[in-house]
């Protein structure tokens, strides 16, 4: 009715005499437009609801994040391997956040102390949170003291004297600093964690275990080293989720990073691992990363020692001893010399440095590498080349190289 309403109005502004005329004219022009309008709409709906039952075969991914992204995409010019590819990590959305300090008594403050603090600086700390009046004293009160004190946190009230203080620092800390190196297996984590926080042998299986028999993805790779302070009755899987929420906020970072090079990020992080072991320190993981690429894009095997360590486990010798020739025939997965492409997991717990490194590798024609007894990297095109350079560089040293 509105049409018509608007249309009558217009034609009635002209001149009588073609009023009649205008009206039928646009009538007619009017009708036209809706007719097309409704053909377009039926069509296009049709369009759709047929197009899915014409294409059954087709997909159409449809990405609901940066993580979902990553984990559907290859790198650049990656060719098909024969090997088990990683497993795509799905950090759970728990895990983003750290478990809760535990709660203080009320009237009680927490005070913490550093791994390198001094008594000096202790009781200078002590000052500034007015805990204590007088500054020299107390530092002559701690320096009587044979044993020293444990660093991490403590329990105090601003109404304890400067004896009680003493003493309470002398005590155990409820909270202890935990210090976890870059390319670290679990089970040398949970002998850390163990060492520390005093966990009988079966929270330390537990931890070892945990999330692992469910998502088999988070065997290795994200707990995230760095140096924690860690409630001491902490359940072991709230602290793996304590490293793993650590792990999320820094790894999170460079996920536009990997979306925008095309990078998956669970076999970035899997390979990040490789490079965080096979690398003689942070300088030369650029080059590590830089070869390792090239040998996937080019469907090489990746050859390194440190898959083969992983497999084989600590024999009495430490989890990274030295590799025989009898450990690369051994057949897994995780045998990247007998096996192409990546291991199914992570092998260690990478750094950010080894991280940066995959994902900005050095440009290089190089496919070859080893480490020299100074642990000097050096790298070769060719594999005569690589054989000049073991000439060079290992003659009578045991070192296998890759």
């Amino acid at each position: 009715m509105s049409i018509y309403f608007i249309l009558a109005l217009y034609c009635s502004l002209s001149n009588t005499q073609k009023s009649k005329k205008c009206y039928n004219s646009n009538m007619q022009s009017w009708i036209k437009n809706i007719l097309i309008a409704v053909m377009f709409i039926i069509f296009s709906v049709g369009g759709y609801l047929l197009y899915p039952k014409l294409n059954k075969n087709v997909i159409i991914p449809q990405r609901e994040d940066a993580e979902t992204a990553l984990n559907s995409e290859n790198s650049p010019e990656e060719t098909k391997t024969n090997a088990v590819e990683p497993t795509a990590l799905t950090p759970k959305k728990e895990d983003n956040i750290p478990p809760p300090e535990p709660p203080l008594p009320v009237g009680t403050d927490r005070f913490t102390i550093s791994l390198t603090n001094t008594n000096e600086e202790i009781a200078s700390n002590l000052l500034k949170a007015e805990f204590i009046a007088n500054k020299e004293s107390f530092i002559t009160i701690l320096n009587k003291e044979k044993v020293a004190i444990t660093p991490g946190a403590y329990k105090l009230s601003k109404v304890m004297t400067p004896s009680q203080i003493n003493k309470v620092l002398h005590n155990k800390p409820y909270m202890k600093w935990v210090v976890i190196k870059p390319g670290l297996r679990k089970e040398e984590i949970a002998t850390i964690l163990s060492g520390t926080l005093g966990w009988t042998s079966k929270q330390k299986n537990n931890w070892i275990k945990v999330d692992t028999n469910t998502s088999p993805e988070y065997t290795e790779g994200v707990y995230y080293p760095d140096t924690y302070l860690i409630p001491v009755d902490e359940e072991p899987s709230l602290v793996a989720k304590r490293l793993i929420s650590k792990f999320n906020e820094n790894f999170s970072t460079y996920l536009p990073q990997f979306t925008a090079k095309n990078i998956k990020w669970a076999r970035a992080l899997t390979l990040a691992s490789i490079v965080q072991r096979e690398a003689s320190g942070t300088s030369d993981m650029p080059l590590v990363a830089g070869i390792l690429w090239n040998r996937l894009n080019q469907n090489m095997a990746l050859s390194v020692d440190a898959t083969l360590q992983y497999i084989r486990g600590d024999i009495g010798k430490g989890w990274w001893a030295p590799i025989t020739v009898a450990d690369k025939q051994t057949d897994s997965p995780f045998n990247t010399y007998k096996y192409k492409g990546l291991p199914p997991h992570p092998i260690s717990n990478p750094g950010i440095s080894a991280i940066e490194a995959v994902l900005n590798p050095k440009v290089t024609d190089c496919l070859y590498y080893l480490h020299d007894k100074n642990r000097v990297t050096h790298c070769a095109k060719t594999y005569e080349e690589h054989q000049q350079n073991i000439e060079t560089y290992l003659i009578g040293d045991n070192t296998i190289p890759s």
